[in-house]
């Protein structure tokens, strides 16, 4: 099981929000590539990052943010909020992000997802992020009435590299993963999916990758606070 460290973006600077929410942000640096840095430096393989600005806006806004990342570190980084046009994904895969995260549109406009898919084999993974059990969209503002699960199975075929899915309602609590609602994901469907949100001690982690069917843990706060020792959950995972 991959874990992924994490990198949300606002105005600029490395934050934390509690269960989504804008206005109860946690700042935890002003240096995002410094941040990637070390990380990189750990020995992650992968980097997950958000633009949390961009999931509200619908456009890329901390995109120089992003950019220095790029340019700092040689990790795989995948990238999610407000990559909702074919041209946002060819322009982020083109200045080297090795994967997009399509979350909004995967529900306004799932034909995207599968053209781009199609175009971008390997780099485009969907985002989930339901609150009890339903998908809510731009930036957690909206609820819908679509099924986490639904919505997983009906990008069966289209080819996506990976599915991202966060319990709300879990996220930045450090109050542990939903990994009943994450393993019964992973086996209703063939893709690989990741678990964000709530993943906050080193016995989460383990109680993920037990589960034997999920592919990767995303993980933040806890990596920030200390709770987790990035290079010791590391060495465990591959041990």
């Amino acid at each position: 099981m991959i874990l992924y460290p994490a990198i949300d973006l606002k105005d600029g600077q490395c934050v934390r929000l509690l269960r989504g929410e804008m206005s109860a942000a946690t700042v935890f640096g002003d240096d995002p590539a410094a941040q990637a840095a070390k990380f990189a430096a750990a020995g992650c393989e992968w980097l997950h990052l958000v633009d949390l600005n961009g999931a509200f806006a619908g456009q890329p806004v901390n995109a120089a943010a992003v950019e220095a990342i790029l340019a700092r570190v040689k990790v795989p980084t995948q990238l999610g909020g407000g990559i909702r046009d074919m041209a946002t994904i060819a322009m982020w895969l083109e200045k080297g992000l090795a994967r997009v995260i399509l979350g909004t549109v995967a529900v306004e406009n799932p034909d995207l997802v599968r053209q781009a898919a199609r175009e971008f084999p390997g780099k485009v993974a969907v985002g989930i992020d339901a609150r009890k059990g339903f998908v809510a969209t731009k930036g957690w503002a909206e609820e819908t009435t679509v099924q986490a699960t639904d919505l997983a199975r009906s990008f069966e075929d289209a080819g996506v590299a990976a599915i991202i899915y966060t319990d709300i309602d879990r996220d930045g609590a450090m109050g542990g993963p939903n990994i009943e609602a994450t393993e019964a994901l992973a086996r209703a469907v063939s893709i690989p999916v990741i678990a964000s949100g709530g993943v906050s001690r080193m016995e989460d982690l383990i109680a993920l990758r037990d589960t034997g069917v999920i592919a990767g843990a995303i993980s933040g706060r806890a990596l920030y606070d200390g709770a987790i020792d990035l290079a010791a959950a590391l060495a465990a995972l591959r041990g």
